[in-house]
């Protein structure tokens, strides 16, 4: 008989466009598996590739305002992921940035969870959350802080309901291992290189394309680019957008959101693209590298693993790394990169770029299960 899968997401939104959305498609493209989320208003849009696909949700999807985002329902997520029952699978794969691995199963099956990171707001970005949020204050702060408290104790939990565990980058690997003491395999998501244009010919203008959040901290690299007056182009939306616009002097022009034409048209054409996040992975770098456009990056998180500073790898060099979130060490980085133009070769970021291709995490993802899937079939026949 041929096995049963089920694929377990968090939330399946329009909104919802990151790395871990792209890694349940390339999933789709490859295995008929039945999908699961706490809540689906992406499969009713027409330009979706999930349009009219049958998604099994939880009763978050009739609670109001969840259209726009369950986190508003953040201690209900445990218990609504719960409820999803799955006992008629052979192989469970979840997805999992917050809960999704929190899926009760059985002893009869297969649980292989793809992790793009331990729950942040429950980890590592706690007190960024409770000081950003006006719910991390007065009395309504010591019920917050309880519940992320909750929360960390019900995801340690649930790292036991894992056989196997992905992830996403060495970085998240050593996350994984501090928050929950369990090794990790290390597959890198994929990233749809074919589709971004190569050029060799670079416009003079530097460029930003991410979410206006505090934590990608573009206002840092505004704060950069207003004191050496050099073009910048930022593309994105997020709740820092009119900060960001008083931020900004002339020199910076603000695009907010583009599509993914004109997105494709900027990165190939940029001389640099700057990026100040400290992230898992970070798929924005490795586009931008695929059109051949050099980066520099804030020299932690997974841009160590996909961005190589020319100054310890020569000629093979993608970009340049700046050891600080701060605006100083962005500017020395900024310079260091000029003193290098015309020494990156676009064919080797584009070279470095296809390690993390669609194809790639194909291969590595599905040859992953199949070997999972035998182990556990030969430790069950000795019994």
């Amino acid at each position: 008989m041929p096995l049963k899968y089920a694929l377990v997401h968090e939330w399946l939104t329009p909104k919802a466009t990151g790395g871990s959305e792209l890694v349940v498609r390339e999933i789709l493209n490859h295995i008929d598996a039945d999908l699961y989320a706490l809540i689906d208003f992406e499969s009713s849009q027409k330009e979706s590739y999930l349009y009219k696909r049958q998604i099994g949700t939880t009763f978050l999807q009739k609670l109001p305002l969840a259209r726009n985002g369950v986190q508003k329902y953040l201690p209900l997520l445990p218990l609504a992921i719960e409820q999803l029952d799955l006992r008629e699978y052979d192989i469970i794969l979840s997805s999992s940035h917050a809960v999704a691995k929190g899926v009760i199963t059985t002893p009869e099956q297969l649980h292989i969870c793809y992790c793009h990171s331990p729950m942040r707001y429950a980890w590592d970005l706690t007190f960024d959350y409770l000081k950003a949020s006006r719910l991390g204050h007065g009395i309504t702060g010591w019920l917050t802080r309880y519940i992320l408290h909750s929360l960390r104790q019900w995801d340690v939990l649930t790292a036991n309901r894992v056989d196997r565990f992905i992830a996403n980058s060495k970085y998240t690997a050593s996350r994984i291992w501090r928050c929950y003491r369990r090794e990790a395999t290390v597959i890198y998501p994929p990233v749809d290189i074919e589709h971004f244009p190569f050029l060799t010919e670079k416009e003079d203008f530097y460029l930003i394309v991410s979410r206006l959040v505090s934590y990608k901290k573009v206002s840092l690299i505004v704060r950069a680019f207003n004191e050496l007056k050099k073009e910048l182009v930022i593309i994105g939306t997020g709740n820092e957008m009119q900060k960001i616009k008083k931020l900004a002097k002339p020199n910076i022009k603000i695009l907010g959101w583009q599509p993914d034409d004109v997105v494709k048209k900027y990165m190939a054409s940029a001389k640099g693209f700057v990026y100040a996040a400290c992230e898992d992975f970070g798929i924005a770098p490795v586009e931008a590298q695929a059109c051949g456009t050099p980066v520099i990056a804030y020299g932690a998180g997974g841009a160590l693993e996909t961005v190589l500073d020319i100054r310890s790898s020569g000629h093979k060099g993608t970009g340049i790394l700046f050891r600080e979130q701060t605006t100083a060490a962005l500017i020395e980085a900024i310079e260091a990169f000029e003193a290098y133009q015309g020494k990156f070769d676009p064919e080797s970021a584009r070279e470095n770029a296809t390690q993390f291709s669609s194809q790639a995490f194909a291969q590595r993802y599905f040859e992953f299960i199949d070997t999972c899937n035998q182990d556990r079939s030969s430790s069950t026949a000795k019994y």
